[in-house]
């Protein structure tokens, strides 16, 4: 249990964060009016109050560290105001509610320099750097020889596309329907994220128009959140691989993930460290870098 000390210091903490933030804009940016008799530094609490939609009363007491509880809503309507990041919403929803809000998602086509570091490194693990849709942003070589990316156009490079809508992937995978089932539930929690980004819909739509299997997984409604296991490969020139696989997150804020998968037997590991392609390919409207065993040393 939290100690009344923490609670009061937590409580101070967030007092403290509230009136900065509120102190640092400037009416004149907001389209308020500014006269002679304004005493307070940046906005009064009953502006905000007023521009978020909430009793002043309440956030009152919450810029006082009162101990009160406030909804989630009430949060994201001050922190709307505020203007604050992803990182500050989160400071803000730690301080008032001892636990860190949703994410909200957006789904990015951005390369971070770490990923690129990454997969340099992994020369014998096949991995790719994939989106909160799980397009597929950057691979290595091994995971060239295993997945195929090159071999699709720019377009097609998304995980479910591979799995439901070209059977170039899902017919080299060892138990197809329960591992695509995992894939759907893991993808399912991604989705509650950005349920209304039309990426996202029109994924879902598409997949479920081509694939009955995809359709029926989906309306199942099934979660799940481990995104580790094992799973069985058949790689062209070597034969069924059996992977251990596991999921990071590169970027939180960017909803950024590295997928890397590991052969049980090193000796594979080493037949999987090979292969080149162009350093980078470009549509339209996405950039896809691609990894070279010799970008490290340019």
């Amino acid at each position: 249990m939290m100690s009344v000390e923490r609670l009061d210091r937590t409580r101070g903490e967030l007092a403290a964060f509230l009136r900065q933030k509120r102190e640092s804009l400037s009416p004149l940016s907001l389209g308020l009016p500014t006269t002679t008799r304004r005493r307070t530094p940046g906005l009064r609490r009953e502006e905000v109050a007023a521009m978020a939609g909430v009793g002043l009363t309440w956030y009152t007491w919450l810029e006082q560290g009162r101990d009160i509880s406030v909804s989630s809503y009430f949060l994201d309507r001050i922190a709307t105001v505020f203007s604050l990041d992803e990182i500050e919403r989160r400071h803000l929803f730690l301080l008032a509610q001892k636990r860190p809000p949703i994410c909200r998602g957006n789904v990015t086509v951005e390369n971070p320099p770490v990923a690129h570091l990454l997969l340099n490194d992994l020369k014998t693990r096949p991995a790719y750097l994939f989106n909160l849709r799980w397009d597929v942003l950057a691979w290595n070589p091994a995971a060239q020889l295993v997945f195929g990316f090159e071999d699709r156009h720019i377009e097609e490079r998304n995980i479910f596309w591979m799995l439901f809508a070209d059977e170039r992937l899902s017919r080299n995978i060892d138990n197809w329907e329960a591992q695509s089932a995992l894939f759907v539930a893991s993808f399912r929690r991604n989705f509650a994220q950005a349920p209304e980004d039309e990426a996202m819909q029109e994924l879902v739509f598409q997949l479920q128009e081509r694939s009955a299997y995809f359709k029926d997984l989906w309306n199942s409604q099934n979660v799940h959140g481990r995104c580790r296991g094992q799973r069985t490969i058949t790689v062209n020139g070597i034969g069924p691989v059996l992977f251990h696989h596991s999921t990071i997150t590169i970027d939180q804020e960017q909803n950024l993930y590295l997928a890397i998968y590991a052969a049980e037997d090193d000796e594979i590991g080493k037949k999987l460290a090979v292969g080149t392609y162009p350093e980078k390919v470009e549509s339209e409207s996405l950039s896809f870098d691609r990894i070279s065993p010799h970008d490290e040393h340019e």
